[in-house]
């Protein structure tokens, strides 16, 4: 998961990410990965729209966030 988390970083790119709390809930959040560091990345979440900090480990799936442009006729 690391490496997804830091070829995301890299490119900055906006992500979506299933993500497992402390207490055991899961939610999805869409984010942009500030940094990385240690067993943890700090990120700007749209849902709580704050900077958060997440556990790499707690981080069950991830995808890239993708702008499709419509075709307009």
């Amino acid at each position: 998961m690391r490496i997804l988390l830091e070829k995301y970083f890299s490119r900055g790119q906006l992500m979506e990410l299933i993500y497992l709390s402390r207490t055991g809930e899961m939610s999805k959040r869409k984010v942009k990965i500030l940094k990385i560091q240690g067993d943890s990345f700090q990120a700007y979440c749209f849902k709580r729209k704050a900077k958060r900090i997440f556990l790499i480990d707690n981080v069950l799936a991830c995808v890239p966030v993708i702008n499709k442009e419509k075709d307009v006729i």
